[in-house]
């Protein structure tokens, strides 16, 4: 984040939470701050700078997306329908809610983010034509040409051979096949709040990725961790049951989930690797435990080819 923008971003927070000459006595606190976006709160509001070259157009869509009464009790809403521009970057403005606690794994909200997931998944898409492509699959293929961009590592070639194995569509190098289902595109248990603060409802946020897709890709990220023995089968069992008690239709409603799941588990397993390595190479130290689980289930994919590499959705 540019030093300029910082300081710009916590003023227009505190202008959306007090309009006109209020007096204010809350603080400002920066949520986050990575290249890909930065977030401060100012007392129950929240601006957020979007990652630099974010189209506008397609980010209104999305905004117009979350604001539509057909989303309500799924999406967070936006305070305002547009995005604004400050300093070069979009911002877009939000309600404070309290997001899940990473120390208390033991209280994740498996079930309400799979019931969420459902409910958005059965919501026909507002203005379907509209609306952009979920960016799941493009999100994996930035991280490969970070991975390439980082120079040579020993773990790069499983993930890379892993990632030539996948069908074009999920290296975004294909239209997504059967692709009209509303999806999130970059579900974890970080994209949920509860609102209002501190103990309302679960609602899904972040919405730069939100679009028409394969609602696959919203499973893929506990799936994959769950393949590579970072989730607990207790946890993605709550996950996939709850998901399946919704009504969600990225998987049979009974039986084996992961002829549909195999495609989109893989295609995260490799973006969570290939950042990784990125990572790694870019901080100059080694790969830790977790991480090198993820490449070592990339070097495990060779031997065993996708079992689904056209529709996801059969």
């Amino acid at each position: 984040m540019t030093a300029d923008v910082l300081p710009a971003l916590t003023a227009g927070a505190r202008t959306a939470a007090h309009p006109g000459d209020t007096a204010c006595t809350h603080h400002d606190s920066v949520l986050a701050d990575r290249h890909d976006g930065t977030v401060v709160r100012h007392g129950d509001t929240v601006a957020k700078a979007h990652a630099p070259g974010t189209d506008r157009a397609e980010l209104s869509r999305r905004l117009e997306t979350a604001a539509h009464p057909a989303l309500t009790g799924i999406l967070l809403t936006p305070l305002r329908p547009k995005p604004v521009d400050l300093h070069g970057r979009l911002v877009t403005f939000w309600p404070y809610g309290t997001p899940v606690d990473p120390e208390t794994p033991e209280a994740a909200p498996w079930e309400a983010a799979a019931t969420l997931l459902a409910r958005l998944h059965r919501t026909p898409a507002p203005a379907p034509d509209g609306l952009p492509a979920m960016r799941g699959p493009a999100k994996a293929a930035r991280a490969i040409a970070r991975l390439r961009a980082a120079g040579p590592h020993p773990a790069a070639a499983p993930v890379l051979r892993a990632w030539a194995a996948l069908p074009a569509w999920a290296r975004a190098e294909a239209p997504m096949p059967a692709a009209g289902t509303l999806c999130h595109g970059d579900l974890h248990l970080g994209q949920l709040v509860r609102r209002p603060a501190p103990a309302g409802p679960w609602l899904l946020i972040d919405v730069d990725d939100l679009g028409v897709g394969v609602p696959t890709w919203d499973l893929a990220r506990p799936a994959a961790w769950y393949a590579c023995g970072l989730l607990p089968p207790d946890e993605w069992t709550r996950f996939l049951t709850a998901y399946r008690r919704a009504g969600g239709p990225a998987v049979p409603a009974d039986g084996d989930p992961w002829p549909a799941l195999d495609v989109a588990a893989r295609a995260l397993t490799v973006q969570t690797a290939a950042l990784a390595i990125a990572k790694s190479v870019g901080e100059d130290r080694p790969l830790d435990e977790v991480q090198q689980a993820v490449i070592d289930a990339c070097d495990r994919m060779g031997f065993v080819p996708p079992e689904l590499v056209h529709d996801p959705t059969a």
